[in-house]
Parts: structure tokens; sequence; C-alpha cells
């Protein structure tokens, strides 16, 4: 039945695409000449982003009926991404691809399809990450089971992804360049999980493993090339480095679960700069270093020493002024500062002042329905609290559902634990509150100020923080 829907879908998608390029026919030769198009249904802006190791290519504005269509004169093939705000995802042209996609915003990833020259390759893509999201939903409680358990999963797990790319790579007649980047996504998805496993471990059990694991346990490290020039701004390659230097850290000093102290920071700094030889890669990973240290170091004697030291490093300018205008927005996220406010709306679509909900203690966490595993046990773990501290308030902010899906959720859950409100921009959320994904919480005061900004529900301490 499933596979019935899909295809009357892609059929439908084929016949709207025609009126602006046929699908299969293309435009081929021309040198490096590229087409990209596509349609959008239920847009939130007017306008689709064109990308390439994060710069801006292009802008695409979409006509009267949310669609939008370009050539490339000479569009040097390679991995690429196109951003409608707040989604991205990735796009890979071989030379004279003309792809078209279509999508609806209200389920960005479950419904973006390819179409035209070059198509199977990208939906080969997208299956992968759909794949990939649902194996990280699954690992929620399997990061709590013993290490042998754990890797009998995982493994399991990449050897069906090994199977699905060895079927599609045999009869996809794909470059080698959209190889290496193919590979690259799987090992590095694997890799990532294998490194965070750990870490999320102890966090989850309190039981310290970084130390018992196999000999054998990160042998895939061999085969990973850090100095990866191609997969700079690639979000596995960035991820995987991530998690990698947690992990070297946490594990060599033996201590607790506090990647983000100052110690811990200058040794990413120090491995960053033995690890990696290509000036790029290194640039790029020690400015994710110096984001998210900024934000979980609120110490401004700490931050002089890191920055010192970071500044040394890094020798892209426009990288450190991002970097301080980071500073500059946490620092107004410091304990005991007023709140800001941001544009929330309530389940009447009416705007709702943060500030004027706080009277109480009051707990602030997020959720998207595109991370479903994370929504449900967020709210299963607030049900917890609120037993134990019935003097304190939950607000739980959607940050990236329209109102009528995220209505939908909550009555489809049955959340009924917390205020619950809704974003209206996340770019806004972004830079005020400095949030960049779902797991952060904060922890506001009776009289509004802030008490701690930098926490997470699922910190094995995080009960100390209510007392």
């Amino acid at each position: 039945m499933q596979k019935n829907y899909i295809f009357i879908k892609y059929f439908f998608f084929l016949l709207l695409t025609t009126s602006l390029v046929s699908c299969k026919d293309g435009f081929m030769g021309e040198n490096h000449v590229a087409y990209f198009g596509g349609e959008i249904e239920n847009p939130k802006n007017n306008f689709v982003v064109f990308m390439k190791n994060d710069k801006v290519v292009d802008t695409f504005y979409l006509d009267e009926n949310n669609r939008f269509f370009h050539k490339f004169d000479s569009l040097t093939p390679g991995l690429y991404s196109f951003k409608h705000d707040p989604e991205y995802q990735y796009v890979f042209f071989d030379k004279n691809d003309s792809l078209m996609i279509r999508l609806n915003s209200n389920d960005f990833d479950n419904t973006l399809m390819f179409c035209g020259r070059g198509d199977e390759k990208n939906n080969f893509m997208m299956e992968l990450y759909l794949k990939d999201m649902k194996l990280k939903n699954d690992l929620f409680d399997v990061y709590e089971k013993p290490e042998k358990i754990f890797s009998k999963y995982i493994d399991s797990s990449n050897q069906n992804i090994k199977n699905l790319y060895n079927k599609r790579k045999s009869f996809i007649n794909w470059s080698e360049e959209f190889d290496e980047v193919a590979k690259a996504n799987i090992l590095l998805n694997y890799a990532y999980k294998k490194e965070v496993f750990p870490i999320v471990h102890e966090f989850k059990t309190g039981e310290n493993i970084k130390t018992d694991l196999p000999k054998s346990y990160y042998n895939y490290r061999k085969k990973i090339d850090v100095n990866q020039a191609n997969l700079l701004y690639y979000s596995p390659f960035i991820n995987y480095m991530t998690s990698m230097l947690n992990n070297i850290v946490l594990t060599k000093n033996k201590g607790n679960l506090d990647d983000m102290s100052l110690e811990n920071n200058i040794k990413k700094l120090e491995i960053v700069d033995t690890l990696v030889k290509n000036k790029h890669v290194k640039n790029l990973v020690i400015n994710n270093v110096a984001n998210m240290y900024l934000l979980s170091d609120q110490c401004s004697v700490n931050n002089g020493k890191f920055f010192t030291l970071y500044s040394k490093m890094v020798s892209d300018k426009k990288m450190k002024s991002k970097v301080m205008e980071t500073a500059s927005n946490i620092q107004k996220l410091r304990n005991n500062n007023v709140l800001p406010e941001i544009g929330v709306v309530d389940t009447n679509n009416k705007r709702v002042q943060i500030n004027d909900l706080i009277t109480k203690k009051t707990i602030i966490y997020f959720w998207t329905k595109q991370s479903d595993s994370h929504s449900f046990y967020s709210h299963k773990k607030v049900d917890e609290l609120k037993a134990k501290y019935p003097d304190i308030q939950f607000i739980a902010i959607n940050i990236n559902n329209t109102q009528e899906d995220w209505l939908k959720e909550i009555k489809a859950k049955k959340y009924s634990n917390s205020i619950e409100l809704r974003a209206i921009d996340f770019e806004e959320l972004q830079n005020k509150w400095v949030i960049n994904k779902v797991y952060r919480t904060l922890i506001i005061n009776k009289n509004g100020t802030i008490n701690n900004a930098f926490v997470s529900l699922f910190d094995a301490n995080f009960e100390s923080y209510l007392q």
C-alpha cells in the first residue's frame, strides 16, 4: 500500500512539473549548464536560497503558483544546499543535471522529492537522511543499554544501510564524486552515534563506561579523513567532529560529563590544532568549538582565556565576527538578567508576552514534530517533574511547526502538562535565546529573571538545579 501511494504521488509530481521542464529528457551538453526548479506547497516565505559551502549562490523567488525555475550557465558539479526558512536540505549536481523538487513546507523532509536528470541519486540521499532520522529516534532508549547490546543494534542497522547503498549503486549510474559523498554520509552518521554512545549512556544512567569499552570500539576512526575540505559544510561531518572531540577530552580526563569546562575546551582546540592540517577545516571546526563553549560558560575570566587561544588559531575574520556576535547575545542570558521577549502565540493564535506568564519558578523547554521521540520524552519527563514539584510552572515552546500542525500534534499526543506556546520566528529565537536545538532548557525565577539558561531536561543532575 505504501509503495502504491508513493508511486501515485510521484506520478502526479511528474505531471505538475512538465509545464516547466521535461523530467527525464533534461538538458544535456552545453558545458556545465544546469537547471534547478520546483514547487513548494504551503510556503513559509516567497523565496528559496541556493548555497554552496555555507555561502549564498543565488536566491530564487516563487511565482504566483509557488514555483521557481533557474538556469545556471555554469554550475560546478558537487554538493549544494537549498534553504526555505527555517528548513534546509542538500542536493548534489553532476554535470548538466536538471533537477526539480516538490515539497510541502509543513512536513519538509518527508515530502521532499526530486525529479529530472540526477533525481535518483538525490532521492537516495533523502532516503538515507530519513532512515538516519528514524534511527536516531529509535536509539533514544538503546543508549541506556550495555555496550554489547548498543553495538549489535547499531552495527546491524549500519549493515542494512550498506546493503541499501550497494543495491542502489548497482542500478543508479552515479559519479565517483557523488559516491564519495554517499559513502561519507553512511560512515560519518555511524561514527557519530558510536562517539556519542558512551557520553549519552553516562548522561542518562550515571554509569561511566568510557574507559571500559573494547579496544576495537573506535576502529572506524581510522577510516575517516578529518581533512576532507569537500565535506567541510556537510552536517554529518560537522556532527562527527563535534562528538569525537567531546568524547576524546571526556575520556582522557576521566572526570564527570563537563565537556564544556574551560580546561576541556582548551584541550579541544589543541587537539584540532594537532589533528587537522587543512586550514579551512581547522577554521570551521575551531569555530564550532567556540560556539558550543559560548553556550555553556558564562564566566568572563574563562572566556578571556579561551578566546586568547581561539584568536591565535582562527584566521577567518568573518567567523571571528560571528562568534563575537553570539557572545554578545549570550551575555544577555546571564543569570539574574530579565529574559528577553520573543514572539510566541498560544493555542488561540494570540500573541503572548512570556514574562507576563511568569509569576512563579518556571521551566521552559522546546519541541518540534520533526523530533518525535524528543517531544514525547520531554513531555513525559515534565509529567514526572510536575508530580514532584507542583509549585513549578512548565512552558513548552514549539519551534518550527505551523499553527495547524502544532495544534494537531498537541491533540493527537494529548499534551496537557504545560502551557503550550509556539515560536513565531525561529530566527528570532536563535538570536535572542541562542537556541539551535530542541535539547536546551531554561530555568526562570518567579520574578522573570534567568536562573539558568543552559541546561537540559535529560541531564542526570537536572533536579539539583530546581532546589
